[in-house]
């Protein structure tokens, strides 16, 4: 079992770096002093037990990286390039040594792809894990923003949408037939984290704005069009194999299930309709969803589809 706060400590030194080149005066200190660009973009998430995973089905593995990457998709969806990160932990007495060092080797993983410091955090033991992350990143030129797309503007989703939701249900049920659906575990177990398309789409004077889908499309939709707008959802947009395998094993709708399942970690856009070709040239893994219409609502051919995604507080 873990000893002290000091030997946590040691672990989390062993791991990740004290001195980095975003900081100017790294961790062990009571605070640290960062190397910070003129703009920044700052999110910030909690990842708790029993809430948003459990230990049941994700490794310690999935945990680190799960926590780090969601916060990740929130730069991606600015179009930021990643810099820092603090981390705060609730540590239930029951997890050891080798969880915690599995579970932070993956955090570390993640973070040295994106050249991520860690720059502090703080600690305290409580009745279950929970982690919470504050992120930051260099804000590029062009804020990618909620609200700027037009009527006649055409939305995208660069990612995979309903794979995380499916999977949830799978790992939930504890189904036998978990290995038909790799990409529906994978999903919703080690998102990746579209920062290369963000920070390519931010570069692309056409696209108005961008958004990191976490509760769903059909929640999160109305959230990024403007207020008084609406979308049309192309009468051609197909959802994922694997969904549309879940969906007709158990009577489902595919394209509903696509729109309402949360946890993808896609990415949301909006650009002109002479700007789509660019976007699509320069992102292989999108496909355009719909159109901003003059009307509220989500529809399909005509049809109000009367959605709605993931809200933490509905029961």
């Amino acid at each position: 079992m873990l000893k002290s706060e000091d030997h946590f400590l040691e672990i989390v030194n062993s791991l990740f770096p004290r001195e980095h080149p975003h900081m100017v005066v790294g961790r062990g200190d009571d605070c640290a002093v960062l190397k910070c660009p003129a703009s920044l973009c700052m999110s910030s998430d909690l990842f708790l037990e029993d809430v948003h995973f459990r230990t049941r089905y994700f490794t310690p593995e999935d945990i680190g990286h799960k926590a780090l990457a969601v916060n990740l998709s929130d730069l991606a969806a600015g179009g930021a390039r990643p810099l820092g990160f603090n981390l705060n932990l609730i540590w239930p007495v029951y997890l050891d040594e080798e969880f915690c060092r599995s579970m932070l080797s993956s955090m570390a993983e993640l973070g040295a792809k994106f050249k991520l410091a860690l720059t502090g955090g703080d600690l305290s033991f409580g009745k279950s894990l929970g982690l919470a992350v504050c992120i930051w990143g260099k804000s590029p030129a062009r804020q990618m923003l909620r609200g700027k797309a037009e009527p006649g503007d055409v939305l995208f989703v660069v990612g995979k949408a309903g794979l995380a939701a499916c999977g949830l249900s799978l790992l939930e049920e504890n189904d036998p037939g978990l290995d038909r659906y790799p990409e529906c575990v994978a999903q919703h177990l080690r998102p990746r984290p579209l920062v290369r398309e963000g920070q390519v789409l931010a570069g692309i004077e056409e696209v108005k704005g961008l958004m990191d889908v976490s509760d769903g499309l059909a929640r999160d939709l109305p959230r990024f069009c403007r207020r008084g707008t609406g979308v049309e959802i192309c009468s051609d947009f197909r959802v994922h194999p694997e969904v549309a395998f879940f969906c007709r094993d158990r009577g489902l709708d595919p394209l509903a299930t696509a729109l309402k399942g949360g946890e993808d970690y896609a990415l949301l856009g909006a650009c002109t309709r002479k700007g789509w070709d660019t976007v699509k040239k320069k992102i292989l893994d999108c496909r355009r969803l719909g159109t901003v219409t003059d009307k509220p609502g989500i529809f399909l051919q005509d049809r109000e589809l009367g959605l709605k995604g993931f809200d933490h507080f509905e029961k």
